[in-house]
């Protein structure tokens, strides 16, 4: 194999530093097909052109690129290049406060390097895109958002102020797991060291994230985005019920995308959605169009009898206008109905 030219070789190392906190002097070789003496040659000149590479000796040393030097080159190929110029053109009217500048900015430096195939594939997947204004959301500060990245990175303990839903204010210390965007908001799933705990944290609700140089590691950490999809589908309502879907738990996954699907042990699924009121979920239970029985709630159970009666003295004459009884309005004893729209 050929040599490969120093200069490309240079670039091609300032693009694998950042990408990890620490490198192996042997693996970063490796990847560079060089000898430990050429790799230390190269990091002297990144030194020289002010690139701050950190180097720790011995067998077992390494080197990690260091803060507040210059940025490296970005090198794309052309999948990344496209993903990047779609990526900030969303990016321009996100819920990051105050980013929508600096996207615009940076689309302009992007789109002067495009080549014309590239810019045709942006242009053709502009064009073919219709997005719908969503709700206003509060939004985030993106230096906020920056550290809470940087403590998950690092596996770094934080410390900030939170404030809950119900405007309480605590201060929080936490080890950060991952960030997780949902529904047009940002989340952060962390162990709260004061609890004990797993918590989610809405991001717009913290203030003042501060490092502590703390580092911290997990044994069995959570799986982020379930526990967010069950913070903002569930624990904000009144009411939770438990389904239990005569349906093999992969089906259900695909029938129900969005909600909260459990498998049981003999292969069936417990679907698991809440509501503010009773009656909204008597009414999606009655529409499902799969045999269900109700687990809990009690109460839910209760609704769902007092709802059959209540249709079925309603229609035990005959109507005077035939067929005008749906599906909808009359289920079955086994709970079938018309499948609801979405979730409750």
């Amino acid at each position: 194999m050929a040599a490969m030219d120093p200069a490309v070789r240079l670039l091609r190392l300032l693009s694998l530093l950042p990408s990890r906190p620490w490198w192996s002097g042997q693996e970063l070789a490796s990847r560079l097909s060089v000898s430990s003496r050429t790799l230390r040659r190269d990091v002297t000149r990144l030194r020289e052109l002010g690139y701050p590479v950190q180097a720790t000796g011995g067998h077992a040393g390494g080197y990690a690129l260091g803060a507040a030097g210059r940025l490296p080159p970005l090198l794309l190929d052309d999948e990344e290049a496209v993903a990047t110029t779609l990526g900030l053109q969303m990016t321009a009217t996100s819920a990051v406060a105050g980013i929508e500048t600096s996207a615009v900015a940076a689309l302009a430096k992007l789109d002067q390097v495009l080549p014309p195939r590239l810019r045709d594939r942006v242009r053709a997947l502009q064009e073919a895109t219709v997005r719908l204004p969503g709700p206003v959301l509060p939004a985030v500060d993106p230096a906020v958002l920056t550290v809470l990245a940087t403590a998950c990175w690092r596996t770094e303990t934080l410390r900030f102020s939170y404030t809950d839903h119900a405007g309480r204010i605590s201060a929080r210390s936490v080890e950060p797991h991952q960030i997780v965007q949902a529904g047009g908001r940002w989340y952060l799933v962390a162990r709260d060291r004061d609890r004990q705990a797993w918590r989610t944290f809405r991001i717009d609700r913290i203030a003042g994230p501060a490092l502590t140089g703390q580092r911290h590691r997990f044994t069995d950490p959570p799986d982020a985005a379930a526990m967010v999809l069950e913070a903002t589908k569930l624990a904000v309502y009144r009411y939770e019920a438990r389904i239990l879907l005569d349906l093999e738990h992969e089906r259900a996954v695909q029938a129900f995308r969005g909600h909260i699907i459990e498998p049981t042990p003999d292969g069936r699924s417990i679907l698991r959605v809440a509501a503010d009121d009773l009656g909204s979920l008597a009414f999606y239970a009655a529409g499902l169009s799969y045999d269900f029985e109700v687990l809990d709630p009690p109460e839910l159970r209760i609704e769902l009898r007092r709802r059959a009666l209540e249709i079925a003295a309603r229609h035990a004459e005959p109507s005077s206008i035939q067929g005008s009884t749906t599906a909808a309005e009359t289920p079955s004893s086994s709970g079938r109905g018309v499948r609801h729209p979405g979730p409750v």
